[in-house]
């Protein structure tokens, strides 16, 4: 049996069940279309075989599901990729503990949950997964609908400076009238006083004007 084949028959027959020795990063992450997508999976032990797989289950785990082999790390041939997969869209690197899967270019048919795993003797082991969804355009919370509150109508005084012309009201016509009474009234009190003033004037005037004739009268006599 070929050791790809036989990976995926192992795989199936695994637990889903992740473990806390292989823990894998971010647990769920959703991006956009053609973009970079990066995950991580940490080995919190020492195994003798430190080839980490790669595993991707496009559907919910159950009794049909199974997982689809990625990629593995190999320290003679390099990277070793499954069957049917686009090689430039997924590159892979390892160091002591640690293995890095890079997905360039999603798309939404690459959303489903991705597993790391170690072959052991005789079971394996799988990370905890991360759970990665594709999507064209990211959703949206809606809003919650509120009522909207009637404005206020506030009574404001004309403004004078864009008026056409000054304003014909009932006061102002009263205060119009009543200065002209005034005006009016002032001038008669005016005239009045004025003509008082030159009678006076004419009645001394001429009161001196007879006194010294009635004086040189007397006199003579």
């Amino acid at each position: 049996m070929q050791p790809r084949l036989w990976l995926l028959l192992a795989a199936q027959l695994a637990a889903l069940h992740g473990s806390s020795v292989l823990q894998q990063n971010p647990e769920y992450q959703m991006v956009q279309t053609n973009q970079m997508v990066v995950l991580t999976c940490e080995a919190r032990t020492t195994y003798p075989n430190k080839r980490i797989y790669w595993l991707r289950q496009r559907q919910a785990p159950s009794a049909d599901s199974h997982q689809e082999f990625l990629a593995a790390w190999d320290s003679i041939k390099g990277i070793v990729y499954g069957e049917k997969l686009d090689q430039e869209k997924l590159t892979l690197s390892q160091d002591a503990s640690r293995s890095t899967l890079h997905l360039a270019h999603v798309k939404p048919e690459d959303s489903g949950v991705y597993f790391c795993m170690i072959i052991g003797t005789p079971e394996l082991t799988f990370g905890t997964g991360t759970r990665l969804s594709v999507v064209d355009v990211f959703p949206t919370t809606a809003r919650p609908t509120t009522k909207p509150t009637p404005k206020k109508k506030v009574c404001r005084p004309p403004n004078p400076v864009t008026q056409e012309g000054l304003s014909c009201g009932p006061i102002t016509l009263g205060l119009l009238v009543a200065g002209v009474l005034v005006l009016l009234v002032s001038l008669g009190v005016a005239i009045h006083i004025h003509c008082l003033q030159r009678r006076a004037r004419l009645r001394l005037l001429k009161h001196l004007r007879l006194y010294p004739l009635e004086k040189f009268s007397r006199l003579d006599y």
